[in-house]
């Protein structure tokens, strides 16, 4: 009976927090406010109700929350556009993360009484890597530009491999002499590059069974168990897990559209994105249920080295970024032939952030579930491990509902925001060139005189590519007399849109008096639905 009535208790604990991510999201899309800082938020009110709370596992965070959670954002990466940034993106992921590291752990061995090195650099390392997850869903629904989407994007993958490298350095030598900072240095390139091979090499693994992947079953399943795979080999190596999972996932979802089929990657991003919603939720609901168990510990410290702990660790996080940024933008871009590529060849150069990119980007730095989870993985023999805990508590919620509830409001006082008529060109462009090169394989096809191809089916299709092509024209031009920023509405495409939605509906109405009358079968109806749920897609984004 007693694990009958667990059972129930932790069934009606994950249906209620179930119930309040959704809810939360409700909120968060029509408030305009980051749905982690929300959810934060109702985790510490609930961690302060009487009753009992969830403790963060970090081990169950790093081995099954964190590997999914960084591939499907890898997924949704541009390796190019990392590779174009490369010389930000490096600043911010490694560079900025070991500054940050020993900075705190400098400060810690200055100003907090009987403080080590090594477990400040402990904390630093814990507390460097910004967690993106509601600077992006903030910057996206304020229309941020793309080069700082991939800079966030490019910041958050890479970063988490560096931190966690920093941060068994400075564990280990507490057992040993010391922290050694060339040590530190070597141990973190020997596991960087083990990183990245071990995801190159499951990334190529897959792409071996890419003949299954055209199966959306079996694409999914091996979607879904290929980042424990990384991180499992990376870490049984001894190299970075985490980087392994990100290299996997960025070298996949880029040659995701040559070797899946259509209706596998349209169920596999389906998937991941729920996968990354539910999870998410939840992480960020414990993350504030952890504030009980974090002040709990703090009795044994004075008020005055509390104060002192927190002051050097807030400040180095909120100060260092932006000086950091402003420095590196100032320094020549001479490494960027090097790192990103021949830029004579290429149109999307790397161009120096301005000041108001860099005032968005500073604070853009919001700490989540990887710095609790690295902080709570310290051992005891750590020094003043409480103490590190609650620091990283308090940068966490600083962070996350300070930047994370005011990025919005900043990136629109800055007016950053993408130009949506350039980006709606590139699209129409593209899909213009795509369609030309369906009429010219058309013409190929008629040439070739397949006998068991018509020209009647042949000019039907020439037809229906032809109306397209026309109106990705007439969309661009215009596009191209528009004086604004904004994508211009053209009366008469809202009101062909109009119609084709209310002929859609009508065939779903239709549909549904055939099944309810008993001509169609329930089956039938899903397949035929789907149909029509794919052409009304089509018809939103033409």
């Amino acid at each position: 009976m007693d694990l009958v009535h667990h059972t129930e208790e932790i069934l009606i604990f994950i249906l209620a927090a179930t119930a309040v991510i959704v809810a939360t999201r409700w909120v968060s899309r029509r408030a305009g406010l980051p749905a982690a800082a929300l959810l934060t938020i109702i985790g510490i009110v609930y961690a302060l109700l009487p009753g009992p709370n969830v403790e963060l596992d970090p081990e169950i965070i790093l081995t099954f929350v964190i590997p999914p959670l960084l591939y499907n954002a890898a997924l949704d990466s541009s390796l190019l556009d990392i590779r174009h940034n490369m010389r930000t993106v490096i600043s911010l992921s490694v560079l900025l993360v070991l500054a940050t590291a020993m900075l705190v752990g400098v400060g810690f061995e200055l100003w907090v009484t009987g403080a080590t090195l090594a477990a400040g650099v402990a904390l630093g390392a814990a507390i460097a890597p910004p967690d993106p997850v509601a600077a992006l869903a903030v910057g996206r629904r304020a229309g941020l530009p793309g080069n700082m989407i991939t800079l966030i994007q490019g910041e958050g993958l890479l970063n988490d491999a560096t931190a966690l490298t920093i941060l068994s350095v400075a564990v280990a030598s507490v057992d040993g002499e010391g922290f050694s900072f060339p040590t530190a240095v070597g141990q973190f390139v020997l596991a960087a590059a083990g990183g990245v091979i071990a995801g190159v090499v499951v990334a190529y693994a897959v792409r071996l069974l890419k003949h299954l992947r055209d199966d959306p079953i079996s694409a999914n399943t091996i979607s879904l168990v290929t980042p424990f795979a990384a991180y499992l080999l990376g870490e049984r190596v001894h190299v970075s897990g985490v980087l392994a999972v990100v290299v996997a996932g960025l070298i996949i979802g880029h040659d995701a559209p040559r070797y899946s089929s259509g209706a596998s990657r349209l169920q596999t991003s389906a998937v991941w994105r729920l996968i990354d919603f539910v999870l998410e939720g939840f992480v960020f609901l414990l993350i504030g249920q952890q504030l009980p168990t974090v002040v709990s510990r703090l009795h044994e410290y004075s008020t005055a080295t509390i104060v002192t702990a927190v002051a050097v660790s807030v400040g180095v996080v909120l100060l260092l970024r932006p000086l950091w940024l402003l420095l590196t933008q100032l320094l020549p871009r001479r490494m960027h032939s090097r790192l990103g590529g021949d830029s004579t060849s290429d149109r999307r150069e790397e161009k120096a952030l301005t000041g108001t990119e860099v005032t968005a980007l500073s604070w853009a730095g919001t700490r989540g579930v990887i710095t609790l989870a690295a902080v709570f993985t310290l051992r005891d023999n750590v020094p003043d491990k409480n103490l590190l805990q609650f620091c990283a508590f308090v940068v966490v919620i600083v962070t996350l509902i300070g930047q994370g509830l005011t990025f919005g409001p900043l990136v629109r006082r800055l007016g950053l925001r993408a130009n949506r008529a350039d980006l709606a060109r590139e699209r129409n462009e593209a899909r213009s060139a795509a369609v030309q090169a369906a009429l010219d394989r058309l013409d190929e096809i008629l040439q070739q005189k397949h006998d068991h191809v018509e020209e009647r089916a042949i000019e039907t299709v020439r037809k229906q590519l032809t109306v397209r092509l026309e109106r990705y024209r007439r969309r661009l031009d215009l596009i191209e007399k528009a004086e604004s920023d904004e994508v211009p509405v053209s009366p008469q495409y809202e009101a062909a849109l109009a119609v084709r939605r209310e002929v859609i509906e009508a065939q779903r109405e239709e549909l549904l008096r055939w099944r309810d009358s008993g001509m169609l079968t329930d089956e039938g109806l899903r397949v035929l639905e789907r149909e029509l749920d794919h052409e009304e897609r089509l018809a939103e984004r033409s």
